[in-house]
């Protein structure tokens, strides 16, 4: 099955899990983001885990489109004027733009707790032990440890530098690495380790895809933030060289383009090679590298 098609799956799941219903500005302002026009890399990547050890997708479908939801409510968050302060998110306007700051808010609180909602109550047939295991790796990747860990550091950074701390380049790419490790990081390492345990992966196999994912999710920041300097509006669907203006620390304005471009390359052929010595057989896996490296 190609990218587009599984997609285009969970796309119409997301739909179907995502009812409105009463108050109905909240689940319109949950849907909203959760539905914008993607790739769908992170619940695409753990139907693919998945399938890789001989799971149907269909038993992966709910985590997956959990992990979506999960991703849509870190976007929510992060646009908002007290975190990173965006008004477009995907060529659209941001969804405190739509539904306003409150409702946003509400929206990604609401979406945090939905998420694995979706995952209890459609993935039962999987048995306790599996159930257990992925919202175990669900609640790590959304709390405090995972994806908010990542921004809470973004955040400090920010502060640090506005109040003209002096922080020396050890440091700063101390704090990069541990930024990406969780803030991106962390949600690839989700979808790769759930669909590998609803797989039936042995620990070996999972060991091998969170290292995977952990370097995965470097290169994909990194080619954001190479993106952010280089790209337009119409090409990342976000106002483009924000970051730069705004002084925040990103791997081009630490180590500049050349070096970025460099280690990307390095971190692509990495993860190809762990696909290979572990004989991870995946088309899709080897389309997302190469279309990051373009």
């Amino acid at each position: 099955m190609q990218m587009k098609e599984l997609s285009a799956i969970v796309d119409k799941k997301l739909d179907e899990y995502l009812k409105i219903s009463y108050p109905e500005d909240i689940f319109k302002s949950m849907k909203y983001t959760v539905l914008l026009p993607g790739k769908r890399l992170r619940p695409v990547i753990c139907l693919e885990s998945a399938r890789m050890f001989g799971a149907d997708i269909e038993d992966a479908l709910p985590t997956a489109c959990a992990i979506e939801m999960l991703h849509a409510q870190t976007l929510i968050h992060d646009d908002l004027p007290c975190m990173d302060n965006d008004d477009f998110r995907r060529g659209k306007p941001s969804n405190h733009k739509v539904f306003s700051e409150a409702i946003a808010v509400l929206a990604g609180d609401a979406l945090l707790t939905f998420a694995p909602q979706i995952i209890m109550k459609n993935s039962k047939h999987l048995g306790a032990e599996k159930l257990v295991r992925i919202m175990g790796e669900y609640f790590q990747a959304a709390g405090a440890y995972g994806v908010i860990a990542g921004q809470v550091v973004d955040i400090e950074n920010e502060r640090r530098q506005s109040e003209g701390e002096d922080i020396s380049i050890e440091k700063r790419a101390e704090i990069l690495h541990y930024q990406h490790l969780h803030k991106t990081g962390d949600l690839f390492k989700l979808a790769l380790r759930s669909g590998a345990i609803i797989g039936g992966a042995d620990e070996k196999a999972i060991d091998a895809l969170t290292v995977f994912a952990e370097k995965f999710g470097i290169a994909f920041q990194i080619a954001d933030d190479i993106l952010d300097e280089s790209a337009t509006f119409d090409e990342i669907g976000k106002t483009p060289g924000k970051d730069k203006i705004s002084g925040k620390l990103t791997y081009t304005s630490l180590y500049g383009m050349e070096k970025s471009r460099k280690d990307l390359t390095l971190l692509l052929d990495e993860c190809e090679k762990i696909l290979q010595d572990n004989g991870f057989k995946s088309d899709i896996f080897s389309e997302i590298l190469q279309k990051i490296r373009k």
